[in-house]
């Protein structure tokens, strides 16, 4: 058996992949199920840390404490060297991301039987956009929190060379594979021509026509869907009495994974009493108040998150906002859905097309186009990126496994 694992850590769930006699096996995290969704909830009332589902039942059940999602997002931005308040001590972000790593590896440790010494970890193919610099401090800093962790050796993978590991244990032929891995916080894709003859290879650079990616995933449709839904009804886009439009960005770090305990702080409460005396529709402003108060910031974007879901395989979603005061119930059509990102499909698309650009390839040339990731599953993205390769047939991977399975056998490659 492998003496390595493959982590992703990803930014809504992470999974821990090993490879047994000749074939990946996704180790169980938590309740038998494969993922652990990248979350830690600081309980003061139980002075206690959990992860995971269990992190967000807590959070859910009303207890009071500090929730933390979209770890992942914080690598590579000046957030990382900052830190935040927990139970009345400064925590740092990289702490923070090295307690939930510590985490993982245990589990992933007590579900294979063994320790882990090294690791191969997914990492998109931009933790940061057109920042070079950025981008080499993420990956940098992610090493210095999993050696601490306990990782003795370490190599990275691209994760959409990783599912395509994963996807070439599975074919009888050889193929040209556009990989489409559409994660929580990235878009990410490669073109690699796959065999089960080339599978034994250690250096698979030659078969690796381009890859690419931008800084789009599924945390980002959440954010355009809440604010064209639910934010303007606690005051998005309204006025004051003096004309001015009420600031944007207590809306923007509501409806944004990561700077959601940004609106929790004391000057942003203070500021929303005088907005409310100052507001043309002081209900709204009232509303958003309540819910600062209530730090309930994080079911909001749940709820918001459960409605994008559902739009995948419905026209129209019945949002209950149950906990806002006084409640609220929207009606959601796809189409507005479709409408709020608009954009950020146009530039996924584009991405994909620059690939096969670089590549030299023309569409016709792709074989297949692999889907993987927890945002595969979003329609309008599916159809743009389908279209670019029109004559590809479409193959399903396993959108929470693939690319940890993939990591597994990569992990065989360079550690045995």
């Amino acid at each position: 058996m492998a003496t390595a694992c493959g982590v992703d850590f990803g930014t809504s769930n992470s999974t821990v992949g090993w490879v047994q006699p000749g074939r990946p096996v996704m180790l169980p995290l938590e309740d038998g199920k494969v993922t652990l969704p990248s979350v830690v909830f600081f309980n003061a009332d139980d002075d206690d840390v959990t992860f995971g589902r269990a992190a967000l039942a807590d959070y859910l059940a009303g207890y009071e404490g500090r929730l933390m999602r979209s770890l992942k997002s914080l690598l590579g931005t000046p957030l990382m060297d900052g830190q935040t308040e927990v139970a009345g001590r400064a925590l740092s972000f990289r702490e923070l991301l090295g307690q939930f790593i510590r985490e993982l590896k245990r589990r992933g440790e007590s579900a294979a039987g063994r320790e882990f010494d090294a690791a191969v970890f997914g990492r998109p193919v931009h933790f940061v956009d057109d920042d070079p610099a950025a981008d080499r401090l993420a990956q940098d800093t992610l090493a210095e929190i999993a050696r601490a962790a306990g990782f003795r050796e370490l190599a990275f993978q691209f994760e959409p060379i990783a599912a395509a590991f994963d996807y070439e244990s599975q074919i009888d032929r050889e193929e040209l594979v556009l990989i489409a891995d559409i994660g929580g916080g990235t878009s990410d894709f490669s073109l690699v021509r796959l065999a089960p003859s080339r599978m034994a290879r250690r250096d698979r650079r030659d078969d690796i026509l381009a890859s690419a990616g931008v800084h789009i995933g599924g945390t980002d449709f959440d954010k355009y869907l809440s604010l064209v839904t639910v934010m303007p009804e606690l005051g998005h886009g309204s006025e004051l009495k003096n004309g001015s439009a009420v600031p944007s960005s207590y809306y923007f770090n509501l409806a944004t994974w990561h700077t959601i305990n940004q609106a929790y702080t004391r000057k942003m409460s203070a500021q929303l009493g005088e907005l409310v005396r100052d507001a043309r529709e002081p209900q709204k402003l009232l509303r958003l108040q309540n819910l600062i108060e209530d730090r309930a910031g994080h079911w909001l974007a749940m709820r918001v998150e459960e409605t994008k879901i559902a739009l995948s395989d419905q026209a129209s979603v019945r949002l209950e906002l149950d906990r806002l005061a006084p409640p609220l119930a929207l009606d959601v059509e796809r189409d507005c859905f479709v409408a709020a990102i608009g954009a950020l499909v146009d530039t996924v698309g584009g991405s994909v097309a620059r690939l096969l650009a670089d590549a030299g390839v023309r569409s016709e040339q792709v074989d297949t186009v692999f889907f993987t990731g927890g945002s595969s599953g979003v329609a309008a993205l599916r159809e743009r990126i389908a279209a670019t390769v029109p004559a590809a047939r479409r193959v399903e991977g396993d959108r929470f496994g693939s690319i940890g399975a993939g990591l597994a056998l990569d992990a065989v490659r360079q550690f045995g």
